[in-house]
């Protein structure tokens, strides 16, 4: 691919959409949804705060990779063994269970729209399908399919948000920084959560992947990483007013968990008819498979970076990244042994686990870009400014917060 010699236009967006869309996925509509039930528009302010915490680790993720000519595993590796330590048994226990939790979230729209078989039936042929497209197919494929499912989510929810929308003075009441009672920790999560996963690691390789390997397109980057988090803004605030205005005051009470996108299809089907409903649950479907696309390449490529950083033989190129064994055991992982959950429900202690380890993965990315970013190991030109430094600390701070509070829960 060329070097740029123009400013960057809606065509040079592609990776950052694959990352934002990947990290949005069922839970956090139903976290979005959930916040407007509960306190109408006061949190929109929230939503957008989240948006620009994204911002700024996914624009730092990929000045690393632009800047250093290095991965985002061989940044991890140059600050010491101990960041071996703690991702190898993350991304193994992180894997089995997310596997479980994406096919789920994908079935629950087919199984309403098509229920000629069983849930589960359902849940292993989304993470079957998952499979077969990465494995036989490179990013530029994962790119062209990922656009056409945001499409379908975006215009969905989107049009909904129009279609519900409240009038501006009280949609910009929602921009005043009120904290309701009881309502902190939920804010922060509400921040911390939406469009941000294990994912944004991965920022870095699909920009890679695309053909973005020096400073000459960080330009391009900044201007890709910004259009897809302003795209997911507009997503999260327009589906924190389909929850403000159909579920706010109501007394309807949604089912907890993914299954809560299901109880506001039939909410839909009862005020605009079966059309809209069915239109939802499709968006709900290219949401959830959005996720499993993105997890299934950008983790394995995650994976087989920490493999071969651990077998002193990193790889160069993302081709053969992208083919190799590490890759694709790691696209079986994700697959295969989660059906097990589907079939036997979860384990609480494994839930127990995921969730300790889980918590922990966001602060851990943020404070290592902040260590990485203003160390000699990135070029001077492209250490962190105090804007940079501004808005990593703000999300170390913020994940940090969300982490002790989650740690706390699960210990009591």
């Amino acid at each position: 691919m060329k070097t740029p010699q123009h400013p960057p236009h809606w065509r040079a967006i592609g990776p950052g959409i694959v990352v934002a869309a990947t990290g949005v996925g069922a839970g956090d509509l139903v976290a979005t949804l959930v916040a407007g039930e509960r306190y109408g528009y006061t949190l929109l302010w929230a939503a957008i705060v989240g948006c620009l915490v994204k911002i700024a680790l996914a624009e730092a993720v990929g000045r690393w990779h632009l800047a250093s000519g290095r991965t985002m595993f061989e940044g991890w590796s140059q600050l010491g063994r101990w960041t071996h330590v703690y991702f190898a048994p993350y991304i193994v226990v992180w894997g089995f269970v997310y596997g479980a939790t994406a096919m789920s979230a994908t079935a629950l729209p087919l199984s309403a729209l098509f229920p000629v078989m069983p849930f589960e039936a359902w849940a292993m042929t989304a993470g079957v399908a998952g499979l077969l497209f990465v494995w036989f197919n490179r990013y530029d494929a994962l790119e062209r399919a990922m656009m056409l499912l945001v499409g379908l989510m975006f215009v969905t929810v989107v049009v909904l948000g129009v279609l519900l929308a409240p009038s501006l003075p009280e949609l910009v009441s929602g921009l005043s920084f009120r904290l309701p009672s009881g309502s902190l920790f939920y804010t922060l999560g509400l921040i911390g959560g939406v469009g941000g996963t294990i994912t944004l690691a991965a920022y870095g390789y699909w920009a890679e992947a695309k053909g973005w390997r020096d400073p000459a397109w960080m330009r391009v980057m900044r201007w890709d990483n910004r259009t897809a988090y302003v795209m997911t803004g507009i997503f999260v605030v327009s589906m924190l007013v389909v929850g403000a205005a159909l579920l706010h005051g109501s007394g309807v009470a949604l089912t907890r968990g993914d299954r809560g996108l299901l109880d506001l299809a039939a909410i839909l089907e009862q005020r605009f008819g079966v059309t809209v409903s069915t239109i939802f649950l499709l968006g709900f479907f290219a949401a959830s498979f959005s996720s499993v696309l993105g997890v299934w390449h950008g983790v394995s490529v995650l994976f087989a970076d920490f493999v071969e950083h651990v077998r002193g033989r990193p790889a160069r190129d993302p081709d053969a990244r992208h083919s190799s064994p590490a890759f694709r055991a790691y696209l079986v992982w994700l697959t295969f042994p989660p059906m097990l959950l589907l079939l036997l429900g979860r384990p609480f202690q494994l839930v127990l686990v995921y969730g300790v380890l889980g918590s922990l993965f966001m602060p851990f990315l943020a404070i290592t870009l902040l260590w990485l970013l203003n160390s000699r190991r990135t070029p001077a030109e492209w250490r962190n400014g105090v804007t940079s430094n501004v808005g990593l600390t703000i999300a170390a701070l913020l994940f940090a917060a969300v982490s002790a509070y989650e740690l706390a829960g699960l210990l009591r």
